[in-house]
């Protein structure tokens, strides 16, 4: 039989769209960021909220989770590139040490399952040293983001972590994330902050630096627009899926479809053989690579490592 590869688009018209002028032209003071960043939010936030609009959300999270912790391996100077850091946590066997590229990737994406209001499971995942401080300091962000703006309660609140400990960068970029969740009155926590910062913005930000906190913002902004614009694509993407669906005949396709579109990568042998991850739906090896195959065959997902083995699928 031959496939048509599906037409994926780039862009969904039916799709809220950022309005150009939020993220062009400088962002002279925190009044034009807050004022701008508010637009960019009421968009991000129909994509969140608004199950009318399809959007892959838990997809969206764990993709936003690796580029976190992609950006974050680059923070903290270990500099390793996405690909390293997707197969270590996706291809380490069960019980097996996934090592620190695997680990950073583990925390982002537990972040992402955060409830905001989680005290307990935020503290847990900030560890020990941070256990006392942080409700402070999410208080004290929070009202800074009701008074100022989300954002400037982001950039507070990783100041206050840094200022405590330098190295805890990764702590720093995941309360800035609650702080948003928090302000936006999201379900779940979602990686934000981390995706485009840097350490010299970061070391400024520890110093209470005016300057450094307003940049900082604007590079939340400007991460909003990318994070909006992955949303529309993954969507576009998600609907294909969803539309093929029903003519992919294996046995399992339904769960299967339902995985690729909540995780950024499948691992045929691990994810759908011999059971199907989540549920008690059993698919062979050979079946569940035959059904990755069709999908890329379709122009529905794509092989993401470029190996004749250990091979890991995606939308």
């Amino acid at each position: 039989m031959t496939y048509q590869p599906a037409r994926v688009p780039d862009d969904t018209d039916s799709l809220p769209q950022l309005p150009g002028w939020v993220t062009s032209g400088g962002a002279e003071t925190s009044g034009i960021v807050a004022f701008r960043s508010g637009a960019a939010l009421l968009v991000l936030d129909q994509f969140l909220t608004d199950p009318g609009l399809g959007v892959p959300v838990r997809l969206l999270s764990n993709r936003l989770a690796l580029s976190a912790a992609t950006a974050t391996s680059r923070i903290e100077g270990r500099l390793a590139r996405a690909s390293d850091i997707r197969d270590a946590y996706h291809l380490t066997p069960p019980g097996e040490a996934r090592g620190p590229d695997g680990d950073l990737f583990a925390f982002w994406r537990d972040a992402a399952r955060l409830r905001p209001g989680g005290d307990a499971a935020i503290a847990a995942l900030t560890g020990p040293q941070f256990a006392d401080a942080s409700g402070g300091w999410l208080r004290a962000a929070a009202e800074t983001a009701r008074t100022q703006g989300p954002l400037a309660g982001c950039s507070m609140a990783m100041a206050a972590v840094l200022e405590a400990d330098p190295r805890a960068e990764r702590v720093a970029c995941l309360l800035s994330d609650v702080v948003l969740a928090r302000a936006m009155g999201w379900e779940r926590v979602l990686p934000v902050t981390a995706q485009r910062l840097q350490a010299a913005r970061l070391r400024d930000l520890r110093a209470h630096d005016e300057p450094a906190a307003l940049a900082v913002q604007a590079q939340l902004l400007e991460t909003l627009g990318d994070i909006i614009r992955l949303a529309r694509t993954l969507t576009a993407r998600a609907d294909a899926l969803r539309a093929k669906a029903p003519k992919l005949r294996a046995k399992g396709a339904e769960e299967a479809v339902a995985l690729f579109l909540s995780e950024d990568a499948v691992a045929p042998g691990a994810m759908l053989s011999p059971r199907i991850r989540g549920t008690s739906v059993h698919m062979t090896d050979r079946a569940a690579r035959r059904f990755c195959d069709r999908l890329v065959a379709l122009g529905l997902a794509r092989e993401l490592t470029g190996r004749a083995t250990f091979r890991l699928y995606g939308l």
